[in-house]
């Protein structure tokens, strides 16, 4: 599977029966998949429907989905309110000895209110079910559309985060391969210190300042922090390369490896691994924004 941005954009558009329809799908980032849709008034029987052709095909996202349909060739139907034309009729007769008897006319019954309407003509079912049909198939078009241009910007973002987890892989080599953290350098430096305080004071106990270099020797000391960002380098570029909605693990571990490097920094006593840990978090940081993008 490849990866994918949460980021993109689509437009569908297209014609059924006398209807004519545009999707269009803004796609940004998100902590899940957050659908806020806008059918025209009459379309909300679609909803459901849309909600799970969005689901069947993204995870993650914020995503605004706007329908659009207007209606063309308008028809129009003559309605007759046939109980107003009974009583214009029952008058006539009522007022026949009283009023001119002439027949009445056309336009003298579509002056009267309410006694001839004109409207919009409904379409029937099938046409309705044939439109609803069209707009959904447009819709997996769209989300497909929108599914190709993450899929674009994923396969970016992945080389962009392989560039980094390749930084982040040379940092750690620097580190583990720096001559002052080996232990035998670091007892030395350490029985310098000692010797300088003994030297010092009179009153310290040799003793007990050997043991206390011997524990900092032992938490100066890095590997087990160095084969954990190995560790983590394998897995990022394990997750890269199988793709899919991978975001919120390579996440996780951009938290691990800023927790290593913070670590380093903290245990470090030469300037050179100390300048190493902190470029370490500068690439971390850049690795965790991007990777706030992918699905």
């Amino acid at each position: 599977m490849a990866l994918q941005s949460m980021t993109g954009f689509a437009r569908r558009e297209g014609t059924s029966g006398r209807g004519r329809w545009a999707w269009e799908l803004r796609s940004v980032n998100g902590k899940g998949l957050d659908v806020r849709l806008r059918l025209p008034p009459g379309l909300e029987r679609l909803e459901a429907d849309v909600r799970k052709s969005i689901a069947d095909r993204l995870t993650r996202g914020n995503l605004q989905v706007n329908l659009s349909l207007s209606i063309e060739e308008s028809r129009v139907e003559v309605v007759v309110n046939q109980d107003a034309l009974a009583a214009v009729l029952a008058l006539r007769d009522q007022l026949a000895g009283i009023v001119d008897p002439a027949p009445l006319r056309l336009e003298s019954l579509m002056a009267v209110r309410g006694l001839v309407e004109f409207k919009e003509a409904e379409e029937n079912e099938d046409t309705v079910a044939a439109r609803d049909a069209d707009i959904m198939i447009g819709l997996e078009a769209a989300l497909g559309d929108l599914s190709d241009m993450r899929r674009q910007e994923g396969d970016a973002l992945g080389k962009v985060l392989l560039g980094h987890v390749a930084t982040i892989e040379a940092l750690t080599t620097t580190v583990e391969r720096d001559p002052t953290r080996s232990p035998q350098q670091i007892a030395a430096r350490l029985a310098t210190q000692v010797s300088m305080l003994l030297d010092g004071s009179s009153g310290l106990d040799r003793d007990r300042l050997h043991a206390e270099a011997a524990l900092l020797a032992t938490k100066a000391d890095l590997r087990e922090e160095i084969d954990r960002l190995k560790a983590h380098v394998a897995a990022a570029r394990d997750l890269i390369s199988k793709g899919g909605p991978v975001g919120r693990k390579l996440d996780f571990l951009a938290q691990e490896f800023n927790r290593e490097s913070n670590t380093i920094c903290s245990k470090s006593n030469a300037a050179a691994v100390t300048a190493a840990g902190i470029e370490l978090k500068v690439v971390i940081d850049q690795f965790r924004e991007q990777v706030q993008n992918l699905e």
